[in-house]
């Protein structure tokens, strides 16, 4: 909650403090639930006067004697819902009043909570059962609790939305008046309560607003941007464009000097995760104000650098090298089935072409930030808009040499992640700093350092040969993949992190005979997870090249792909350990999206616009979309609509995040045809949105988002919508224009038209 000062006042939050199985009494300020339309009741402020008291019916669930039902959210919120959404699963097995539900965000705490993260698309399927049943657990310890007081069988009760029910008699019992006696019993065992029937949910599948949507309407201070703690002061943290590099020397006595100035000091590389991102080392400039500190370190602060070997790095070079490693023979192989080479061999066509991806930068809208502070007995308190609150507090535990225990992370909502903020980089220098500078700091990057400062999603070249029979059939692929690696302890290069391919990337045991290999160059740059990992880059290059493959074939897209995933899949499908795909699914909303595009309509289009289509599978999501776009002659370009179709199981939990999310990630996949990032010297060459662009709201498309729901269970959303909007919208330029998008960005100058 925010005070008049718009301080994040942590000491009115209330905690839920009970185990599992807990009953204690916690005294806590109170909520008051108002304006319910449309889902979530706006919060109003606490009142002066002692609460009543709160009951805690488990760690996710207290309920006050006025009917206030408090969940937990344990993850944390980046924008995707998920502060809603996982609530909502417990609020319906509880039979709860949604109107008298208030969401608090938990702090990071895997012993109570078990795994907290965003991230994967894996919440959904991690918490579709453990949640309902957490809430359909705790009606069942009121129903008891009712049947003792009426002196009842439990087979006699039902429950109302927050109200017990004798059903002979129709008497009613207030959640709030049977709580204290339901948290006095035995928890049952999770895995035996009985769930709804789907056909009686009142709130899982209906359209509920977002929990902070009021809040950030109206500015509330909820992000971490925003905290504010007594005694803090601001920290700018100055680190090496080239990445690696040591401090030399630095000016800190005349930085220490200068008006407003608290304190200013090198900080040493610690302990770093694997993908690079840790402590580095830097300057902090540690002042009154965040001002301040910024303009002391950016015009007064001269720092000399050992840059090492990594500032010999360029895209120029890693580009030479891509080409050269093409040509000879791979480092490795990733799955074989047949034989690739004889196949292309004794085709009637062989098609072949090379495809190039860009690395990109996440940049989500707040920049890093955290706010920490190292106390004198000790321990350790944070405030950060962090995707994996656990790898910010092993890095603060390594690099302040303290027992993880001591430290108390306070998870803020995050303004944007998309997979920056599973790195916790920015956790541990604010940590670092406020121990070095004895005071509670707020550390803030600014906007160049987020896009020099960041896990890329890496680059990637893959080079194809594919072969068809004289029917048009495909029956080879062979791809070498350049990428990039890292030695590992032994000296041999090992791929950075998310600069792989999956084994069984399709047509992998669709077709009989495919290679996929590997050779690896020197990459130095850090790298990691952008939102759907590994796929958003892949898909774009395989689906791109299979429209190639089709119409060499002499065979409509959808129709090409209809038939690849027609046949019966082999081992090769669910090669490297991952699931495979399941191909019915696929072309189910493959037909779908060919039905509500009008697909089979598109000759109609006039010249300069034109429809593609690309389907995939990535973290258990089943999606096609077709795109259509528009090129001017001048190679102006723009995509006018997206049909989407995905099959993400039997249940839509909330409608009104499921469209979002879709959208989002759509939109996410067009910037990202018009966005790159570069490296000269060893530094990053992109410095902000003017060299790095977002797609702007009067270019956003239509987007038609369908679920075709199916008997599965339910999985994710964040990921799998993004990756097959690349290919689509490549593949309608192809059609709009004739020529063919195998690198990223487009550039205007390569599809202009005559």
């Amino acid at each position: 909650m925010a005070d008049g000062n718009n301080t994040l006042n942590t000491s009115r939050r209330f905690f839920l403090l009970a185990s599992a199985a807990g009953g204690g009494l916690l005294l806590s300020g109170c909520m008051t639930p108002a304006d319910t339309t449309d889902g979530a009741p706006t919060l109003a402020a606490a009142p002066a006067k002692p609460a009543a008291p709160v009951v805690d019916v488990n760690s996710f669930i207290a309920i006050s004697p006025d009917g206030t039902i408090r969940i937990m959210a344990k993850n944390p919120e980046i924008g995707q819902g998920i502060k809603t959404m996982l609530p909502m699963l417990i609020a319906e097995e509880l039979d709860a009043d949604w109107s008298r539900v208030v969401i608090e965000q938990g702090d990071a705490d895997q012993a109570r909570y078990g795994m907290q993260i965003a991230g994967g698309s894996f919440a959904t399927p991690m918490h579709w059962d453990n949640h309902r049943q957490t809430g359909a657990a705790a009606r069942a310890m009121l129903l008891l609790a009712a049947a003792t007081r009426l002196n009842v069988s439990v087979d006699e009760l039902s429950t109302q939305p927050s109200m017990v029910v004798h059903t002979a008699t129709g008497k009613k019992i207030a959640y709030g008046d049977l709580v204290a006696d339901a948290a006095k019993l035995p928890a049952p065992d999770l895995k035996t309560v009985k769930l709804k029937d789907a056909k009686d949910y009142r709130i899982i599948g209906k359209p509920m607003r977002n929990w902070d949507s009021p809040r950030i309407v109206r500015g509330e201070p909820i992000f971490g941007i925003d905290v504010k703690v007594a005694g803090m002061k601001y920290a700018y943290f100055e680190k090496a464009a080239v990445f690696g590099a040591k401090v030399v020397s630095a000016n800190t006595d005349e930085i220490k000097a200068l008006p407003g100035i608290v304190d200013c000091f090198v900080v040493k590389a610690g302990p770093a995760n694997t993908t690079k991102m840790g402590l580095s080392e830097g300057v902090a400039v540690v002042a009154e104000d965040w001002w301040t500190a910024k303009e002391a370190a950016t015009k007064k602060l001269k720092v000399q650098w050992d840059e090492g070997d990594t500032s010999g790095q360029a895209s120029a070079k890693f580009d030479a090298k891509a080409v050269e490693l093409a040509k000879g023979a791979p480092l490795a192989n990733l799955s074989k089935s047949g034989d690739a080479t004889a196949a292309l061999k004794a085709a009637a066509k062989v098609v072949e072409a090379s495809y190039v991806y860009p690395f990109l930068v996440h940049a989500p809208l707040e920049p890093m930030n955290t706010t920490a502070h190292v106390k004198a007995d000790g321990t350790v308190e944070v405030w950060s808009p962090t995707q994996r609150p656990s790898g910010g507090i092993d890095l603060i535990a390594a690099a302040l040499g303290i027992d993880k225990a001591k430290i108390t992370l306070h998870m803020t909502r995050c303004g944007g992640g998309f997979g920056r903020r599973l790195d916790s980089d920015f956790v541990v220098e604010a940590a670092a700093i406020s121990k070095q500078a004895g005071v509670p700091v707020k550390l803030l990057w600014t906007r160049e350092q987020d896009m020099a400062h960041d896990p890329y999603r890496p680059g990637g070249y893959h080079n194809f040969k594919a072969a068809l029979d004289k029917d048009g059939k495909m029956t080879a692929l062979a791809n070498h993949f350049v990428t990039f690696g890292r030695p590992n302890s032994g000296g041999a290069l090992t791929p950075l992190s998310n600069a792989t391919m999956a084994a069984n990337e399709f047509p992998a045991g669709y077709i009989p005979n495919h290679s996929f290999d590997q050779s690896l160059m020197l990459g130095e740059m850090p790298t990691g997870p952008l939102r759907a990992p590994v796929s958003n880059a892949v898909c774009f290059a395989h689906q791109s090249f299979l429209d190639e493959v089709a119409l060499a074939a002499g065979k409509d897209p959808i129709d090409f792909r209809l038939e690849l995933l027609a046949a019966a899949p082999t081992a090769a499908a669910s090669a490297g350990g991952r699931p495979g795909m399941v191909a019915s699914r696929m072309i189910d909303v493959l037909k779908a999206v060919r039905e509500r595009s009008g697909w089979d309509n598109r000759k109609s289009l006039p010249k300069g616009t034109g429809l593609g289509v690309a389907f995939y599978f990535s973290h258990s999501g089943y999606f096609a979309e077709v795109a259509k776009v528009k090129v001017e002659p001048n190679g102006a370009w723009r995509v006018l609509k997206v049909w989407c179709v995905g099959d993400i199981g039997s249940q839509i939990i909330n409608p009104i995040n499921a469209q979002n999310q879709a959208q989002g990630a759509i939109v996410d996949g067009i910037s990202e045809m018009h966005q790159k990032i570069t490296f000269d010297k060893g530094r990053t060459t992109q410095s902000n949105f003017y060299d790095m662009p977002l797609l702007r709201i009067d270019y956003a498309p239509q987007i038609d988002v369908h679920f075709h729901i199916t008997n599965n269970p339910p999985t994710g959303l964040g990921e799998p919508a993004l990756p097959p909007v690349l290919p689509a919208v490549a593949n309608a330029i192809y059609a709009a224009t004739g020529k063919r998008i195998r690198s990223l960005p487009v550039a205007q100058k390569d599809v202009s038209w005559t």
